[in-house]
Protein backbone atom coordinates (compact mmCIF):
# COMPACT_ATOMS: atom_id res chain seq x y z
CA UNK A 1 0.00 0.00 0.00
CA UNK A 2 1.39 3.44 -0.98
CA UNK A 3 1.71 5.93 1.97
CA UNK A 4 -0.35 9.23 1.64
CA UNK A 5 0.17 11.98 3.62
CA UNK A 6 -2.88 13.53 5.39
CA UNK A 7 -2.70 17.06 6.93
CA UNK A 8 -5.06 19.34 8.36
CA UNK A 9 -7.45 19.42 11.57
CA UNK A 10 -10.80 18.40 11.98
CA UNK A 11 -12.88 20.08 15.48
CA UNK A 12 -13.62 18.19 18.41
CA UNK A 13 -16.16 15.49 17.64
CA UNK A 14 -16.08 15.71 14.22
CA UNK A 15 -12.74 12.76 13.76
CA UNK A 16 -15.23 10.25 12.12
CA UNK A 17 -14.98 12.73 9.39
CA UNK A 18 -10.75 12.40 9.52
CA UNK A 19 -11.38 8.68 9.77
CA UNK A 20 -13.71 8.39 6.65
CA UNK A 21 -11.10 10.89 4.82
CA UNK A 22 -8.25 8.30 5.50
CA UNK A 23 -10.35 5.16 4.46
CA UNK A 24 -10.36 6.57 1.40
CA UNK A 25 -6.81 6.64 0.78
CA UNK A 26 -6.56 3.53 2.85
CA UNK A 27 -8.15 1.69 0.49
CA UNK A 28 -6.42 3.13 -2.70
CA UNK A 29 -9.43 4.95 -3.93
CA UNK A 30 -7.74 8.56 -4.00
CA UNK A 31 -4.71 9.77 -5.37
CA UNK A 32 -4.96 13.55 -3.87
CA UNK A 33 -7.83 15.07 -2.19
CA UNK A 34 -9.38 18.01 -0.06
CA UNK A 35 -12.03 17.71 2.30
CA UNK A 36 -13.91 20.91 3.54
CA UNK A 37 -16.55 21.99 5.95
CA UNK A 38 -18.24 25.30 7.91
CA UNK A 39 -21.18 25.15 10.10
CA UNK A 40 -21.99 28.49 11.81
CA UNK A 41 -19.67 29.73 9.84
CA UNK A 42 -16.88 28.57 11.33
CA UNK A 43 -14.45 25.83 9.95
CA UNK A 44 -14.96 22.52 11.81
CA UNK A 45 -13.17 20.14 9.05
CA UNK A 46 -10.10 21.11 7.35
CA UNK A 47 -8.66 17.86 5.35
CA UNK A 48 -5.86 17.70 2.43
CA UNK A 49 -3.98 14.49 1.95
CA UNK A 50 -2.11 12.65 -1.19
CA UNK A 51 -0.45 13.84 -4.43
CA UNK A 52 -1.03 16.26 -6.38
CA UNK A 53 0.72 15.08 -9.55
CA UNK A 54 0.21 11.38 -11.11
CA UNK A 55 3.91 10.52 -10.76
CA UNK A 56 3.34 10.91 -6.92
CA UNK A 57 5.70 13.14 -6.58
CA UNK A 58 4.42 16.44 -5.45
CA UNK A 59 2.38 16.46 -2.08
CA UNK A 60 -1.31 17.26 -1.87
CA UNK A 61 -1.18 21.01 0.44
CA UNK A 62 -3.17 23.64 1.30
CA UNK A 63 -2.33 25.87 -1.39
CA UNK A 64 -3.24 22.72 -3.98
CA UNK A 65 -5.62 23.82 -6.96
CA UNK A 66 -8.13 21.21 -8.63
CA UNK A 67 -10.93 22.05 -11.33
CA UNK A 68 -14.68 20.83 -10.05
CA UNK A 69 -15.81 20.43 -13.19
CA UNK A 70 -19.78 21.25 -12.29
CA UNK A 71 -19.13 21.98 -9.18
CA UNK A 72 -18.40 25.36 -10.34
CA UNK A 73 -22.13 25.50 -11.84
CA UNK A 74 -24.10 26.87 -9.05
CA UNK A 75 -21.08 28.95 -7.84
CA UNK A 76 -21.47 30.81 -11.64
CA UNK A 77 -24.93 30.93 -10.26
CA UNK A 78 -24.55 32.98 -7.13
CA UNK A 79 -22.65 35.41 -9.37
CA UNK A 80 -25.63 35.61 -12.16
CA UNK A 81 -27.85 36.48 -8.75
CA UNK A 82 -25.83 39.09 -7.73
CA UNK A 83 -26.16 40.94 -10.98
CA UNK A 84 -30.09 40.04 -11.72
CA UNK A 85 -31.57 42.59 -9.75
CA UNK A 86 -29.98 44.78 -12.93
CA UNK A 87 -33.08 43.68 -14.69
CA UNK A 88 -36.24 44.62 -13.58
CA UNK A 89 -38.27 41.18 -14.56
CA UNK A 90 -35.28 39.60 -13.03
CA UNK A 91 -35.17 35.95 -14.18
CA UNK A 92 -38.80 36.03 -15.25
CA UNK A 93 -37.16 38.12 -18.40
CA UNK A 94 -36.63 36.68 -21.61
CA UNK A 95 -32.67 35.95 -22.17
CA UNK A 96 -33.85 37.32 -25.84
CA UNK A 97 -34.33 40.99 -24.10
CA UNK A 98 -30.70 40.73 -22.74
CA UNK A 99 -28.96 39.17 -25.66
CA UNK A 100 -31.46 39.10 -28.82
CA UNK A 101 -29.31 36.97 -30.82
CA UNK A 102 -30.22 34.23 -28.77
CA UNK A 103 -33.79 34.65 -29.43
CA UNK A 104 -33.53 32.61 -33.07
CA UNK A 105 -34.94 29.25 -34.22
CA UNK A 106 -37.91 29.42 -31.54
CA UNK A 107 -36.42 30.81 -28.23
CA UNK A 108 -37.69 34.19 -28.05
CA UNK A 109 -39.88 33.61 -25.49
CA UNK A 110 -37.41 31.87 -22.93
CA UNK A 111 -36.66 32.75 -19.60
CA UNK A 112 -33.40 33.41 -17.98
CA UNK A 113 -35.38 31.53 -15.22
CA UNK A 114 -35.78 28.50 -17.73
CA UNK A 115 -32.41 28.69 -19.20
CA UNK A 116 -30.51 28.14 -15.99
CA UNK A 117 -32.52 25.38 -15.24
CA UNK A 118 -31.80 23.03 -18.06
CA UNK A 119 -35.18 23.75 -19.75
CA UNK A 120 -33.91 25.56 -22.73
CA UNK A 121 -33.30 22.26 -25.02
CA UNK A 122 -29.27 22.95 -25.75
CA UNK A 123 -27.55 20.47 -24.17
CA UNK A 124 -25.10 19.91 -26.85
CA UNK A 125 -23.95 20.21 -30.42
CA UNK A 126 -25.91 17.62 -32.64
CA UNK A 127 -24.14 18.47 -35.83
CA UNK A 128 -20.37 18.23 -35.99
CA UNK A 129 -18.49 21.26 -34.67
CA UNK A 130 -14.71 21.61 -34.06
CA UNK A 131 -13.89 21.17 -30.81
CA UNK A 132 -11.78 23.55 -30.88
CA UNK A 133 -14.86 25.82 -30.93
CA UNK A 134 -15.27 25.40 -26.71
CA UNK A 135 -11.70 26.82 -26.18
CA UNK A 136 -13.55 30.24 -27.81
CA UNK A 137 -16.15 31.08 -25.31
CA UNK A 138 -17.71 34.31 -27.15
CA UNK A 139 -17.48 31.99 -30.53
CA UNK A 140 -19.52 29.08 -28.69
CA UNK A 141 -22.01 31.26 -27.53
CA UNK A 142 -23.23 32.89 -30.80
CA UNK A 143 -23.16 28.95 -31.86
CA UNK A 144 -25.35 28.02 -29.42
CA UNK A 145 -27.87 31.14 -30.11
CA UNK A 146 -28.49 30.46 -33.08
CA UNK A 147 -29.32 26.73 -32.55
CA UNK A 148 -32.68 25.31 -32.51
CA UNK A 149 -33.70 23.41 -29.33
CA UNK A 150 -34.08 19.35 -29.11
CA UNK A 151 -37.63 19.88 -27.76
CA UNK A 152 -39.91 22.55 -26.80
CA UNK A 153 -38.57 25.10 -24.17
CA UNK A 154 -39.94 25.04 -20.83
CA UNK A 155 -42.52 21.68 -21.42
CA UNK A 156 -38.85 19.00 -19.57
CA UNK A 157 -35.67 19.55 -18.29
CA UNK A 158 -32.39 18.21 -19.03
CA UNK A 159 -29.19 17.89 -17.56
CA UNK A 160 -26.68 20.77 -20.03
CA UNK A 161 -22.74 19.54 -18.68
CA UNK A 162 -21.06 22.40 -20.58
CA UNK A 163 -23.86 24.49 -23.07
CA UNK A 164 -24.34 25.95 -19.70
CA UNK A 165 -21.56 27.75 -18.72
CA UNK A 166 -21.37 29.14 -22.56
CA UNK A 167 -25.38 30.38 -22.23
CA UNK A 168 -24.98 32.04 -18.46
CA UNK A 169 -21.53 33.34 -18.94
CA UNK A 170 -22.51 35.04 -22.03
CA UNK A 171 -25.65 36.62 -20.59
CA UNK A 172 -23.63 37.88 -17.53
CA UNK A 173 -21.84 39.85 -19.82
CA UNK A 174 -24.56 41.29 -21.37
CA UNK A 175 -26.27 42.20 -18.36
CA UNK A 176 -23.30 43.59 -16.74
CA UNK A 177 -20.60 44.16 -19.09
CA UNK A 178 -17.63 41.94 -17.21
CA UNK A 179 -17.11 38.66 -17.42
CA UNK A 180 -18.69 36.18 -14.77
CA UNK A 181 -14.99 34.89 -14.00
CA UNK A 182 -14.21 38.66 -13.18
CA UNK A 183 -17.64 39.72 -11.14
CA UNK A 184 -16.79 36.16 -9.01
CA UNK A 185 -12.99 37.30 -8.76
CA UNK A 186 -13.42 40.52 -8.26
CA UNK A 187 -16.47 41.23 -5.81
CA UNK A 188 -16.78 37.94 -4.15
CA UNK A 189 -13.48 35.84 -3.98
CA UNK A 190 -11.10 38.32 -3.68
CA UNK A 191 -12.70 40.17 -1.17
CA UNK A 192 -13.09 37.32 1.03
CA UNK A 193 -9.66 35.72 0.95
CA UNK A 194 -11.38 32.60 -1.41
CA UNK A 195 -9.09 30.19 -3.27
CA UNK A 196 -11.34 29.98 -6.21
CA UNK A 197 -11.86 31.33 -10.07
CA UNK A 198 -13.44 30.19 -12.93
CA UNK A 199 -10.30 31.53 -15.57
CA UNK A 200 -7.43 30.97 -13.26
CA UNK A 201 -4.49 32.78 -14.92
CA UNK A 202 -0.70 31.30 -15.79
CA UNK A 203 0.67 32.23 -12.93
CA UNK A 204 -1.59 29.61 -10.70
CA UNK A 205 -1.44 27.02 -13.35
CA UNK A 206 1.63 25.74 -10.83
CA UNK A 207 -0.68 24.91 -8.29
CA UNK A 208 -3.04 23.01 -10.13
CA UNK A 209 -3.20 19.54 -9.66
CA UNK A 210 -3.28 17.00 -12.34
CA UNK A 211 -6.25 15.25 -13.19
CA UNK A 212 -6.16 11.11 -13.13
CA UNK A 213 -8.93 10.76 -15.77
CA UNK A 214 -11.66 7.81 -15.22
CA UNK A 215 -10.82 4.45 -17.28
CA UNK A 216 -14.82 4.26 -17.64
CA UNK A 217 -17.94 6.02 -18.79
CA UNK A 218 -20.35 6.36 -16.34
CA UNK A 219 -24.00 5.20 -16.55
CA UNK A 220 -25.87 7.83 -18.43
CA UNK A 221 -28.89 5.28 -19.01
CA UNK A 222 -31.21 4.70 -22.52
CA UNK A 223 -29.15 6.83 -24.76
CA UNK A 224 -31.32 9.36 -26.67
CA UNK A 225 -30.32 12.38 -29.06
CA UNK A 226 -29.96 14.67 -25.94
CA UNK A 227 -27.65 12.78 -24.06
CA UNK A 228 -25.38 12.26 -27.25
CA UNK A 229 -25.24 15.26 -27.87
CA UNK A 230 -24.36 16.31 -24.49
CA UNK A 231 -22.03 13.48 -24.02
CA UNK A 232 -21.10 11.16 -26.37
CA UNK A 233 -20.10 12.64 -30.04
CA UNK A 234 -16.64 13.57 -30.62
CA UNK A 235 -16.96 16.98 -30.60
CA UNK A 236 -19.13 16.99 -27.28
CA UNK A 237 -16.26 18.70 -25.67
CA UNK A 238 -12.42 20.24 -25.71
CA UNK A 239 -9.33 18.77 -24.53
CA UNK A 240 -9.46 19.95 -20.97
CA UNK A 241 -6.79 20.32 -18.59
CA UNK A 242 -4.36 22.47 -21.20
CA UNK A 243 -3.22 25.88 -20.22
CA UNK A 244 -6.13 27.32 -22.57
CA UNK A 245 -8.56 25.64 -20.99
CA UNK A 246 -7.68 26.64 -17.84
CA UNK A 247 -7.55 30.56 -18.08
CA UNK A 248 -10.61 30.94 -20.33
CA UNK A 249 -14.07 30.76 -18.70
CA UNK A 250 -16.05 28.28 -18.30
CA UNK A 251 -18.75 28.28 -16.05
CA UNK A 252 -19.86 25.16 -16.06
CA UNK A 253 -16.46 23.33 -16.14
CA UNK A 254 -13.87 24.92 -15.26
CA UNK A 255 -13.85 26.41 -11.65
CA UNK A 256 -10.47 25.81 -10.53
CA UNK A 257 -9.53 26.00 -6.42
CA UNK A 258 -9.48 24.27 -2.79
CA UNK A 259 -12.15 22.51 -0.74
CA UNK A 260 -12.34 25.20 1.64
CA UNK A 261 -12.98 27.90 -1.09
CA UNK A 262 -15.73 25.61 -2.56
CA UNK A 263 -17.49 25.13 0.74
CA UNK A 264 -16.93 28.67 1.50
CA UNK A 265 -18.20 29.66 -1.26
CA UNK A 266 -21.73 27.02 -1.04
CA UNK A 267 -21.69 28.69 2.48
CA UNK A 268 -23.71 31.45 0.44
CA UNK A 269 -26.28 29.24 -0.20
CA UNK A 270 -26.28 28.10 3.58
CA UNK A 271 -26.23 31.45 4.89
CA UNK A 272 -29.66 33.18 2.57
CA UNK A 273 -27.13 35.18 0.30
CA UNK A 274 -24.50 36.29 3.10
CA UNK A 275 -20.59 35.76 2.98
CA UNK A 276 -18.97 36.41 6.05
CA UNK A 277 -21.71 38.52 7.88
CA UNK A 278 -22.10 40.53 4.23
CA UNK A 279 -24.90 40.22 2.07
CA UNK A 280 -23.32 39.31 -1.33
CA UNK A 281 -26.86 38.96 -3.16
CA UNK A 282 -29.87 40.68 -2.36
CA UNK A 283 -32.51 38.62 -0.23
CA UNK A 284 -34.74 38.99 -3.13
CA UNK A 285 -32.40 37.70 -5.53
CA UNK A 286 -31.37 34.95 -3.18
CA UNK A 287 -35.74 33.59 -2.88
CA UNK A 288 -35.26 33.29 -6.74
CA UNK A 289 -32.45 31.81 -7.07
CA UNK A 290 -33.26 29.38 -4.64
CA UNK A 291 -36.74 28.82 -5.66
CA UNK A 292 -37.09 25.49 -7.37
CA UNK A 293 -38.10 25.68 -11.07
CA UNK A 294 -38.03 21.91 -12.27
CA UNK A 295 -38.18 18.62 -10.93
CA UNK A 296 -38.77 15.32 -12.78
CA UNK A 297 -36.90 12.84 -15.14
CA UNK A 298 -34.36 14.62 -16.61
CA UNK A 299 -33.69 13.66 -20.83
CA UNK A 300 -29.83 13.66 -20.38
CA UNK A 301 -29.62 12.53 -17.04
CA UNK A 302 -30.67 8.79 -15.97
CA UNK A 303 -32.11 10.24 -12.80
CA UNK A 304 -35.17 12.25 -11.59
CA UNK A 305 -33.74 15.63 -10.90
CA UNK A 306 -34.74 18.93 -9.23
CA UNK A 307 -33.65 22.52 -10.41
CA UNK A 308 -32.97 25.87 -8.84
CA UNK A 309 -31.79 28.40 -10.75
CA UNK A 310 -28.37 27.20 -11.75
CA UNK A 311 -28.13 24.98 -8.43
CA UNK A 312 -29.62 21.19 -7.61
CA UNK A 313 -31.98 20.80 -5.12
CA UNK A 314 -31.57 17.51 -2.65
CA UNK A 315 -34.36 15.73 -4.08
CA UNK A 316 -33.08 11.78 -3.81
CA UNK A 317 -31.46 12.90 -0.50
CA UNK A 318 -27.87 12.09 -1.97
CA UNK A 319 -26.20 15.08 -0.53
CA UNK A 320 -27.34 14.60 3.31
CA UNK A 321 -30.44 13.59 4.85
CA UNK A 322 -31.57 17.13 4.28
CA UNK A 323 -34.26 17.71 1.27
CA UNK A 324 -33.89 21.81 0.66
CA UNK A 325 -30.22 20.95 0.95
CA UNK A 326 -28.49 23.03 -2.41
CA UNK A 327 -26.27 20.73 -3.96
CA UNK A 328 -24.14 19.82 -6.71
CA UNK A 329 -21.40 16.84 -8.15
CA UNK A 330 -18.97 17.50 -11.00
CA UNK A 331 -16.89 15.28 -13.39
CA UNK A 332 -15.16 12.63 -11.76
CA UNK A 333 -16.36 13.05 -8.53
CA UNK A 334 -16.02 16.33 -7.14
CA UNK A 335 -19.33 17.46 -4.65
CA UNK A 336 -20.37 20.69 -2.39
CA UNK A 337 -23.63 21.48 -0.63
CA UNK A 338 -25.35 23.47 1.66
CA UNK A 339 -27.65 22.77 4.33
CA UNK A 340 -29.62 26.08 5.38
CA UNK A 341 -31.51 24.42 8.00
CA UNK A 342 -28.06 24.00 9.75
CA UNK A 343 -26.08 27.08 8.04
CA UNK A 344 -23.91 24.05 7.29
CA UNK A 345 -21.61 23.90 3.77
CA UNK A 346 -19.40 21.13 2.89
CA UNK A 347 -17.00 20.27 -0.31
CA UNK A 348 -14.59 17.29 -1.51
CA UNK A 349 -12.25 17.53 -3.95
CA UNK A 350 -9.95 15.48 -5.71
CA UNK A 351 -7.97 14.59 -8.71
CA UNK A 352 -8.45 10.63 -9.12
CA UNK A 353 -11.84 10.26 -11.25
CA UNK A 354 -14.48 8.21 -10.76
CA UNK A 355 -17.12 7.58 -13.41
CA UNK A 356 -19.89 8.40 -10.92
CA UNK A 357 -22.40 10.74 -12.13
CA UNK A 358 -23.17 12.03 -8.97
CA UNK A 359 -22.34 11.00 -5.66
CA UNK A 360 -19.42 9.46 -5.48
CA UNK A 361 -18.75 6.79 -2.82
CA UNK A 362 -15.60 8.52 -1.61
CA UNK A 363 -17.74 11.63 -0.85
CA UNK A 364 -20.96 10.13 0.52
CA UNK A 365 -18.98 8.35 2.98
CA UNK A 366 -17.73 11.27 4.00
CA UNK A 367 -20.92 13.17 4.20
CA UNK A 368 -22.33 10.67 5.78
CA UNK A 369 -19.29 10.68 8.16
CA UNK A 370 -20.30 14.62 8.97
CA UNK A 371 -23.59 14.19 9.43
CA UNK A 372 -23.31 11.81 12.09
CA UNK A 373 -21.13 13.97 13.98
CA UNK A 374 -23.75 16.88 14.08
Amino acid sequence: MTDYPISGFVAPGFEPVQEAFEANFAEEKELGAGFSAFLDGAPIVELHGGFADRKRETLWGDQTIVPVYSTTKPIAALTLARVIDALPAGYETAVADVWPEFGANGKDEITIAELVSHQAGLPGFVDPIDPALWLDPPACAAALAHLAPLWAPGTAHGYHPLTWGYLIGELVRRIEGRSLGTILREDIARPAKIDFQIGTPAADHPRVAEIMRPRALPDLGEINEATRAAFLTKWAAPDRGGALWREIEIPSANGIGTASAVAQLYGIYAYGGLLNGQRVISEAAFDALTQSRVKGQDLVLPYVTEFAAGVMLNNIGLYGPNPDTLCHSGWGGSLALADPDRHLSAAYVMNRQSNSLQADPRATRLIQALYGCL
